[in-house]
This record gives structure tokens, C-alpha cells and sequence, in this order.
């Protein structure tokens, strides 16, 4: 069947962050905010919240029980560290969130750019798939706007605004039908086995494997070895290649 779309993963796929960087950049933030209002915590204090609050958020992913944010984060957050909401502190712990979003150094994958272009030059709508975690779409585009990547995107699927985590159908669905291209004639590339693979082979689309920011020791990512994909890639020029788009 020819590939007539492409859906992309967002993190790890897309676009890299250096695992632990955003995550520090937050407790920082939080640790000068929390002071300022009175009710100073020890950075100690926050990792331990902050990898709690983790947890909460994986199991929210993993079993797609709704969606999980920055406003929920910061509702754990705080009750975990007896932190009084007063003087519209939660409103300045949640813009921490946003401030870390839109200027946490990011790193587009290698040669995604090429990529696009030859998906778009050769006639391939192309799509986003993304679950969303403490950092929510409208950042996210910005950021891929500020690379020079969003005006490849036909469409787009983020879960903090489907209400899906992948490997749902309905994390998938409303970035297909975006792009007015039935599963059977899309391919989906992404870096996590039991979401972007699963999910798209589920829903009968071809799945490829992006290992690229694994490779290069920017991601090491938290799956099974062997992968059930359809093409497994660590290089975005391969693509095309493996889809056989002229």
C-alpha cells in the first residue's frame, strides 16, 4: 500500500531534551519561588516530591486515565510538601511550568529537517502524535515553530488536547483524520515500543521505530530490547528510503 501520510512522535523523535534538564530547571524555579513566598523547601525536598509526582504521572499514562498536567503537578506537588496556596502562588508555581517549557534547551533530531522536506516535496501529508506531559501543546508548537519545523505539520494530535495517551486509538484518530488519510495508507514513526508502535500497528498502520537519539546518547529510552515495528530506523534520511517514497 502506498504510504500517503506520515505521523510523528513528538519527544525523542522529533525533538530531544537532555534527560533530567527540564526536570532540574523546574525544581530550581520552584525552590526560588517557594522561598520568595515565605515558605522556603530544600532542594532535597523537591526532588522527592517531584519524583512522586512522577510516578503519578506515568500511571496516569500508562493506564490512560485521563490526563495529567502542570495544574494536577502542582496540586500534588504542594499537598506533598504541606505548601499553603496563598497570594496566587499556585498561578506563579504553574507559570513556572510554562517559563521551563519555552526555554528548556531543545534539540531538533538529527537531519528531521531533511526529512520533512522530502516528505513534503514527494506529496506526503504529514501529522504530530504526541502525549503530552507537564509541558502542553501551544509550547510545544511554539517550539517547533522557533526551529523552523511546525509549517511541515498538516495536523496534529496532542493527548492534553484529545484526552487520549497513546497507544489509543484516539491518540492517533483525530491527527489521521487531520489529514484525510485512512490508517492503512499512513506510517507512524516514533521511539516507544508500547505507544507509538503498538498504537499504530493496532490500528493498522505501518510503524517505524526512530533509535536516532538513542544511538547518538541523547535518549536512552525505557523498553524492551527487539522491536515490533515494521522498520526500525536510526537515521532520519532512511525514511523515505524504507517507506519507498520516491
Amino acid at each position: 500500500m502506498t504510504v500517503r501520510a506520515v505521523t510523528f512522535d513528538f519527544w525523542q523523535t522529533l525533538v530531544s531534551e537532555r534527560r533530567g534538564d527540564m526536570r532540574a530547571m523546574q525544581i530550581d524555579r520552584w525552590v526560588e519561588t517557594l522561598a520568595d513566598a515565605g515558605q522556603p523547601r530544600t532542594r532535597e525536598q523537591l526532588i522527592i516530591a517531584f519524583d512522586a509526582n512522577w510516578v503519578n504521572f506515568e500511571e496516569h499514562w500508562r493506564a490512560n486515565h485521563g490526563q495529567y498536567g502542570a495544574a494536577d503537578s502542582v496540586t500534588f506537588v504542594t499537598d506533598h510538601l504541606g505548601v499553603e496556596l496563598a497570594d496566587r502562588l499556585h498561578a506563579r508555581l504553574l507559570d513556572n511550568f510554562r517559563i521551563v517549557g519555552e526555554s528548556a534547551p531543545l534539540q531538533p533530531a538529527p537531519g528531521v529537517e531533511g526529512c520533512l522536506r522530502a516528505l513534503h516535496g514527494a506529496g506526503v501529508a504529514i501529522g504530530i502524535v504526541c502525549d503530552v506531559g507537564l509541558t502542553g501543546a501551544p509550547i510545544l508548537r511554539r517550539r517547533l515553530e522557533g526551529f523552523g519545523l511546525l509549517g511541515y505539520f498538516d495536523a496534529w494530535s496532542f493527548s492534553d488536547e484529545t484526552g487520549w495517551f497513546k497507544p489509543a486509538e484516539g491518540a492517533f484518530e483525530p491527527a489521521l483524520d487531520g489529514l484525510g488519510v485512512p490508517p492503512d495508507q499512513a506510517a507512524h514513526v516514533g521511539d516507544n515500543e508500547r505507544t507509538d508502535v503498538a498504537g499504530a500497528k493496532a490500528l493498522g498502520m505501518t510503524a517505524v521505530q526512530y533509535t536516532g537519539l538513542a544511538s547518538i546518547g541523547a535518549w536512552l529510552p525505557e523498553q524492551e530490547p527487539g522491536s515490533l515495528a515494521d522498520h526500525v530506523i536510526d537515521d532520519m534520511a532512511a525514511l523515505t528510503g524504507v517507506l519507498k517514497i520516491a
